[in-house]
């Protein structure tokens, strides 16, 4: 076990390395907003099938064609329904938007370039081009044509798109289960009475919500108290779990026992305390599970801004990993500093921080002057979070800074 204070980027590569992903299930294409692809998608046909009209008018052969020109019709072509015949110079098919180009015709006017002249005549009032208003054969895309690609988290797009390829099943990865253990004798569910010198659990269920939002099936634990064998009972339940989350009880105060209820349970203890700033005491572990696998568990701190800060830069890319999909670093972007910022101690900073634009237009994040990572009201009004390095040197109002956006995809705090 590694007890030294660890990096940010070494702790996550340490647990992604340990994750395998869940197995993979075929699901109704109408279930499968949201889920991720295991498998690759190919297209089962060729669209449009045939050349189609884009528009409503008339299918004609252009050649030979001018302002002026009157055309005899010889049939209709609506969509859903084939004119049977050929387009000869001087004819024209009237055709609906999605109707099959005829044999012999080329090109679609519009019925707003034409006057018609009698029951079965027209004139044309442009000059049409050659090809105008047709949609080619596989001008979207053709049969065998790969449109999907596993790893992809599916869009109402992606479902519309599936749906146009023929495809009415999908392989995606199954939701991992997650289980969420609350540590402490302080703590009590909401709704419930507060005695004295308790306090209301919050991190479960902004955990559970967390969880739901990232694709995953939430299970929350009943709360573990802080006795070693009432702890190592509700880590031996929830091993069947693909990954365990805890809160509190991962420090080294007398009453923080999850560490020794880990081992109690047959757990290795990978590393313990990380060099970041809210999240410290973040420990991770993995536990005999069912058929010879590990289960991999995240001990989070038990400060509510801390444990859900913890979530974003190490639970969620251990989600990712469980559903295949791709893990980058969390996305930066930059702003103007809005308040000046002493010199960074030794460990990462993610500094809770409001955006707003400048007079200019330029976003500006100010970061909040006190960051108590108990105070989860500060937490619901930030917009990012501030990421400073180890030894970041000190800065000025009007310096740029990087942060990571809570409205960006992923994060959706």
């Amino acid at each position: 076990m590694k007890t030294g204070l660890m990096s940010v980027e070494d702790a996550r590569a340490r647990i992604i390395e340990q994750i395998q992903a869940v197995e993979a299930e075929d699901i109704a294409l109408s279930e499968a907003v949201g889920r991720v692809l295991a498998e690759s998608v190919s297209s089962r046909r060729t669209q449009p099938p045939e050349a189609v009209s884009a528009m409503d008018g008339y299918a004609v052969s252009a050649k030979g064609l001018s302002a002026g020109s009157a055309l005899t019709l010889i049939g209709e072509a609506p969509a859903g329904r084939m004119f049977e015949g050929s387009v000869v110079p001087g004819a024209a098919v009237r055709i609906f938007t999605g109707g099959v180009i005829p044999a012999g015709a080329d090109t679609v006017v519009i019925q707003e370039n034409t006057e018609k002249t009698g029951t079965n005549t027209i004139k044309l009032t442009q000059t049409p081009k050659h090809a105008e208003w047709v949609r080619p054969k596989g001008l979207d895309f053709t049969e065998g044509d790969v449109m999907l690609q596993a790893g992809r988290v599916l869009t109402a797009r992606d479902v519309g798109l599936a749906a146009a390829m023929n495809v009415p099943w999908l392989v995606v990865r199954r939701r991992p289960r997650v289980a969420i253990l609350a540590t402490g004798d302080e703590i009590v569910r909401p709704g419930e009475p507060v005695p004295a010198g308790h306090i209301v659990s919050s991190n479960a269920l902004a955990l559970s919500a967390f969880v739901r939002v990232a694709g995953a099936e939430p299970q929350i634990l009943p709360i573990a108290r802080d006795d070693l064998a009432d702890l190592s009972a509700k880590i031996r339940g929830a091993a069947s779990a693909d990954l365990v989350l805890t809160t509190g009880g991962a420090s080294v105060g007398e009453h923080d026992l999850v560490q020794d209820a880990l081992k109690a349970a047959g757990a290795e203890i990978d590393f313990w305390k990380i060099a970041m700033r809210p999240g410290k005491p973040l420990m991770l572990a993995t536990l005999p599970g069912a058929l010879n696998r590990r289960t991999t568990v995240i001990g989070l701190p038990g400060n509510p801004v801390s444990a859900l800060v913890c979530a974003q830069i190490f639970a969620r890319p251990a989600l990712l990993a469980l559903t295949g999909q791709e893990i980058g670093a969390d996305p930066l972007k930059a702003a103007k500093l809005g308040v000046d910022l002493s010199q960074n101690g030794d460990r990462q900073d993610f500094m809770r921080a409001t955006l707003e634009p400048d007079a200019s237009g330029q976003l500006v994040a100010t970061p909040f002057l006190k960051q108590d990572s108990s105070q989860f009201s500060r937490f619901a009004k930030a917009d990012c979070l501030v990421v400073r390095p180890p030894h970041d040197p000190a800065k000025a109002a009007g310096d740029q800074i990087h942060y990571i956006d809570f409205a960006a995809g992923s994060l959706r705090f």
